[in-house]
């Protein structure tokens, strides 16, 4: 749970006891590359924080084609927030791209760990709040930068991502082709 507590300590502050009942309230779980952590259909049961490896969340589009709405590599948190929280089947699929470390924060248990530490509700309340404030760059980015400027923002502020990501699923989360990607990174060098 080290990874957990060393990332809630830059928002929070938890002592030893804190972390004991925190701990008690958490499980660790390890993904092959590949395996799923939620599948469309299931009802979402946790938050998931990447210890280590990377996640990907998508759904499929009509046209039979992956859409990447979030990726998430190490001190990143992902779930579908609508499929957790009103206990219906989600419409995404969670996903390890690498080998992959999790330290699981399930719905049942999360309303007497709140209770019992404010600062984790606080704590995820600062997270939840980062992570739509990223939506929303996101979105302001799709409606107002051309692909390839998109394309250009996400490598420079993400490199980690680029890095480590094939390049059809970073197309894919920037809503273009795979084709197009190699384009603008020739034109780059």
């Amino acid at each position: 749970m080290t990874p957990l507590f060393a990332h809630m300590r830059k928002f929070v502050a938890l002592d030893e006891e804190e972390e004991s009942i925190l701990a008690a309230g958490l499980h660790h779980k390890k993904i092959r590359k590949k395996e799923f952590l939620l599948k469309e259909g299931q009802v979402c049961p946790a938050n998931y924080f990447v210890v280590k490896g990377c996640l990907r969340m998508y759904f499929i589009r009509e046209d039979g084609v992956e859409q990447i709405v979030q990726f998430a590599i190490e001190n990143w948190w992902i779930t579908d927030f609508q499929s957790l929280d009103w206990q219906q089947p989600s419409r995404f699929y969670i996903q390890a791209i690498e080998p992959t470390e999790v330290t699981v924060l399930d719905r049942t248990h999360l309303p007497a760990l709140c209770a019992r530490l404010p600062q984790l509700d606080h704590y995820l309340r600062l997270i939840v709040q980062r992570a739509f404030a990223a939506t929303q760059q996101k979105l302001f980015f799709i409606h107002n930068f051309s692909s390839e400027e998109r394309y250009h923002h996400f490598s420079d502020s993400f490199p980690e991502f680029v890095q480590r990501i094939p390049q059809y699923m970073v197309a894919s989360y920037l809503g273009f082709t795979p084709e197009f990607v190699s384009k603008i990174k020739s034109r780059r060098k």
